[in-house]
């Protein structure tokens, strides 16, 4: 999606319909996984694809991405990865490509196409039946219309039912798009991030202003719109009496809190081939948004000139709450600052619910195997393989490490979990279309003009995306 005023971050790739990773309860034995070659392709139908032999007869697996991949068969020293930060992981991983290249007679390979050229591939070569590579590695604003279009084998298809995919996901997870009765998105479970934007903030204003810990009152079923709308009312501050406040309830990005609030109050506007822009609990939301800034002024106008400034100055203590990610905390401070964080889920609108709110959009490169590649299910077992190069332990694996530390503490990183494993869905912000609340956070427009302006072209940017 294209804002006319603002950049867009990169990490704002909101996608989708009706999503939800889901999780199990038990994890298959790599052996499990693969028995052998015959059984994988029997399960998946035979697709008529050729597959490519080196002269001396080994298949050859070939991932096509836009990026370089370690390690694959060429490699044979963990330095070759550039980017290489813990020897022993390394190791393991290099261990891992020679033992698979043994037990299925294959090479790894890939093949950077660009990140247009994954796009470019999958709508050429699939549809002539011959597709460019064994299993494409996507982003999700191509991923999912390859899914939609049929362009994909179904992890069902496959045989993998009652598989790690879908148990205990300690390999792979999958990612079901639409409602769909199969799937056909998965990754490696170990990514090293938790795909939540929480709702984060200074326990010190808080605990100053005389408040009770957020996190309480999400716990009770009392952490709701009109609570924080009371929070951010008592956190704004006029220190020096200049009439203009110093500490603000809220700066952050704007684009991340709507995503955030049509979450906690099943809202949407464009959750569907139907806009629902004009829905009334989506107006419930840009009216919330409007009272902050303008009624209320307890968050801190927009700069348009810095995009960052926006959510980062929580680091200098000038905001109550912000949002926070893993990345964010890394970026900007979290452990090492002078103040307590916390964090927890957005808090409930009034058509919202506890048990029934989703907390995150599902993002990241995902992978799927075309339709008319040879032997799918011999396909996907060779890269359950070579991810799993931990051997289903995931102390070895050190899952999400990285962003318990950046969470600070164990409540924290519980929350953010929580929130990355209940996905919603809304693809307003991957459309082709100029959606700009600037003039309702600046008080120019109200939530009934922003309908207005808007609705209709949300509609045909549906119908184009959806066509």
């Amino acid at each position: 999606m294209k804002y006319t005023i603002f950049p867009v971050v990169i990490f704002c790739f909101v996608f989708l319909l009706f999503l939800s990773a889901c999780s199990g309860k038990k994890q298959d034995s790599a052996s499990a996984q693969a028995t052998d070659n015959s059984s994988g392709a029997a399960a998946a139908g035979k697709n008529s694809g050729q597959a490519k032999y080196t002269q001396d007869g080994k298949r050859i697996i070939t991932i096509g991405t836009w990026y370089d991949k370690y390690y694959v068969s060429k490699h044979r020293d963990i330095n070759e990865d550039p980017k290489m930060a813990d020897p022993v992981s390394a190791e393991l991983q290099l261990k891992k490509i020679r033992e698979i290249e043994a037990k299925y007679n294959i090479v790894l390979q890939y093949v950077n196409l660009t990140f247009d050229g994954v796009r470019e591939s999958i709508n050429t070569s699939i549809p002539s039946g011959i597709p460019d590579v064994d299993i494409y590695e996507v982003d999700l604003q191509f991923g999912i219309p390859a899914v939609l279009h049929n362009y994909a084998v179904s992890l069902e298809e496959m045989g993998l039912g009652g598989t790690d995919v879908f148990t205990d996901q300690v390999v792979m997870k999958y990612l079901n798009v639409l409602g769909q009765r199969e799937n056909f998105l998965f990754m490696p479970s170990n990514g090293g991030g938790i795909g939540a934007y929480v709702l984060a903030f200074n326990l010190d204003l808080i605990r100053q202003a005389g408040l009770e810990n957020p996190q309480d009152l999400y716990d009770r079923g009392e952490w709701t719109w009109d609570k924080w709308r009371e929070y951010l009312k008592k956190i704004t501050q006029d220190t020096d009496d200049d009439g203009i406040p110093n500490i603000y309830g809220w700066s952050g990005y704007w684009n991340w809190m709507l995503a955030n609030l049509l979450l906690s109050n099943q809202a949407g506007i464009a959750p569907g081939p139907e806009e629902k822009l004009s829905d009334p609990k989506t107006r419930e939301v840009l009216q919330f948004i409007y009272d902050i800034y303008n009624t209320d002024k307890t968050a801190r106008p927009w700069d348009s000139s810095n995009w960052e400034i926006n959510n980062r100055l929580y680091a200098e203590g000038l905001s109550g709450f912000w949002i926070g990610a893993d990345w964010i905390f890394n970026e900007n401070g979290g452990a090492n600052l002078p103040f307590e964080i916390g964090v927890s889920p957005w808090p409930r609108g009034p058509s919202g619910s506890f048990e029934d709110n989703r907390h995150s959009q599902p993002s990241g490169n995902w992978f799927l195997i075309p339709r008319g590649a040879a032997d799918p299910r011999f396909v996907y077992d060779v890269m359950y393989d070579w991810f799993n190069w931990y051997d289903g332990d995931l102390s070895v694996a050190r899952a999400n490490e990285w962003s318990k530390i950046m969470y600070m503490n164990s409540r924290n990183f519980d929350y953010a979990l929580m929130m990355s494993m209940k996905p919603g869905s809304d693809v307003w912000q991957t459309l082709e279309m100029d959606l700009n609340l600037y003039p309702l956070i600046t008080g120019e427009a109200g939530p009934d003009d922003i309908i207005v302006e808007y609705r209709d072209m949300v509609q045909a940017a549906l119908d184009s995306y959806f066509k």
